[in-house]
């Protein structure tokens, strides 16, 4: 068995084995915010964990997880999870600026991802899972750049930082099922992230929060 569908057969055990017809979700279907808010895609291996983490922040209003970077036909969880569609497991951020920047967001998301990894995050290997920031202005790409340049001078560990930094592409939403996981399913959320390593490698590149 490959890698690929050895981590997706865990990944569906942890969800309870949960499909939904396939759903695209067109530009006009995301979840629009008010006109005082901005909105930042990332990627940090699995979806629920990375919503879970920017809920958490003063100043974010709503985070759904979803798909970038490949095509509408390939958005789905098990295209994705199966094959090399070119897509990431994704977070939308939608948050306020005037509360937080986006600057201080990309800083936030360093420090919850391994971006020393090329091959995935965590237990979760494959093109699907690596780490990537993507810009939708030339502010945007300032900020990451400035702030990966100090990263660089600054970081506690060796290794070289290797997460992607690329051009916003459409942004679709994932399966219902797949949001707010960590809400609507606390036990096995826990289960998965305890055992996939995450907070501990978290923990070990950045010490302790």
């Amino acid at each position: 068995m490959n890698k690929t569908i050895l981590l997706f057969s865990v990944m569906t055990l942890v969800a309870g084995g949960l499909f939904t017809p396939m759903m695209h979700a067109q530009d006009d279907d995301i979840r629009k915010v008010d006109n005082k808010s901005e909105s930042a895609l990332f990627a940090g291996g699995c979806f629920w964990c990375i919503e879970s983490d920017f809920e958490k922040l003063n100043g974010v209003i709503s985070v759904v997880s979803g798909y970038t970077g490949g095509s509408k036909e390939t958005a789905d969880y098990k295209t994705v999870s199966y094959n090399d569609t070119g897509h990431f497991e994704a977070v939308r951020v939608d948050y306020n600026p005037e509360a937080i920047s986006y600057r201080e967001l990309v800083e936030y998301f360093w420090r919850h991802i391994d971006p020393t990894d090329p091959n995935g995050q965590f237990c979760d290997k494959g093109s699907s899972y690596k780490s990537a920031i993507f810009y939708s202005s030339d502010s945007e790409k300032e900020a990451i750049d400035l702030s990966l340049n100090e990263l660089k001078n600054s970081k506690p560990f060796s290794e070289p930082i290797v997460t992607t930094i690329a051009a916003a592409k459409p942004f679709y939403l994932a399966e219902d099922y797949h949001q707010d996981y960590y809400k609507k399913n606390p036990i096995r959320y826990r289960f998965y992230r305890s055992g996939c390593g995450r907070d501990a490698r978290v923990e070990e590149l950045w010490g302790k929060k």
